[in-house]
């Protein structure tokens, strides 16, 4: 008989269940924008989410170690072996997660333009003059901010603050895990980058999660380069100087911007498209079909 398991933790798209000695997340088809969970799901939006982490935790093994231990639903407990977990679920290590989110941007756009219009800087970084939306930075930047409760936002900090949060939590480490996490973040993003870019899909900002093993290891956990935690543009067509079209939920943002008093509710062809765009992106990036 199959134990029942309840959720020990729930997120805006994401459920994670305590397994004894590991954890079993699941990505749901569940969509979130601005903070908000809407009231439609998208179809294998899970399954996407979870193959294309898989794909990027394998890719990068050599740089960082990460949390996936199985995306099989025969290594789990009998509870997850249905139609409902297949595919959307991953047995992970346990981590005591490090209260940063790592945000890496190699081309300005979204907040980022936003906030080099006003005054030529990025969270405070101060960017070359004469940069057009869209355009590739000399280097990528990285960006931190604050891991905000659900229905809460994510504040930008500085280097010296990820010290500082990092030091409270973990006293005598806090430079050294800054530095650590810092380190990882813009090497996965060029490795991965060059990779993408070479299969016709630029990542235009991405973010990472990291949390410490029981040595005090530091190990890349959460999601890894979705169309959730990324921009993903077609290289065909680029053109530095205007907005993108997108691989990811940027679609959606747009739409809901368009569309202040939808309630959170997206039309069925915004539902089938985002499907679409994000099973794209996977066929793309892994060369493989979904």
């Amino acid at each position: 008989m199959s134990t029942e398991f309840k959720p020990i933790k729930e997120g805006k798209v994401r459920q994670v269940y305590d397994n004894g000695d590991s954890l079993i997340i699941v990505a749901t088809d569940r969509i979130s924008a601005f903070d908000i969970i809407l009231k439609n799901i998208i179809t294998d939006k899970g399954s996407v989410l979870t193959k294309m982490s898989e794909f990027w935790f394998d890719f990068t093994k050599d740089i960082v170690p990460n949390h996936m231990l199985s995306t099989d639903v025969k290594d789990m407990p009998e509870f997850f072996q249905t139609n409902e977990f297949a595919g959307k679920s991953m047995k992970c290590r346990k981590l005591t997660m490090l209260p940063i989110e790592c945000i890496v941007r190699g081309y300005i756009t979204g907040s980022g333009w936003e906030s080099y219009q006003k005054n030529g800087t990025v969270c405070g970084i101060r960017l070359p003059e004469g940069l057009q939306e869209s355009e590739q930075l000399p280097e990528p930047v990285y960006t931190p901010t604050t891991k905000a409760d659900l229905g809460e936002h994510d504040e930008h900090i500085t280097f010296d603050d990820s010290v500082e949060i990092l030091e409270k939590r973990f006293p005598g480490k806090g430079k050294d895990y800054a530095g650590q996490i810092q380190d990882y973040t813009i090497r996965l993003y060029k490795k991965c980058a060059q990779y993408a870019r070479a299969r016709n899909i630029i990542i235009a900002d991405t973010k990472f999660e990291f949390g410490v093993d029981a040595d005090g290891t530091v190990v890349l956990g959460d999601e890894m380069l979705t169309p959730d935690s990324s921009r993903f543009w077609p290289l065909a067509g680029y053109q530095p100087g205007q907005g993108q079209p997108s691989f990811d939920k940027q679609y959606v943002r747009d739409w809901l911007k368009q569309n202040p008093d939808s309630g959170y509710l997206l039309p069925e062809e915004v539902v089938e498209k985002t499907a679409a765009k994000y099973k794209e992106a996977y066929e793309l990036l892994t060369g493989r079909p979904f």
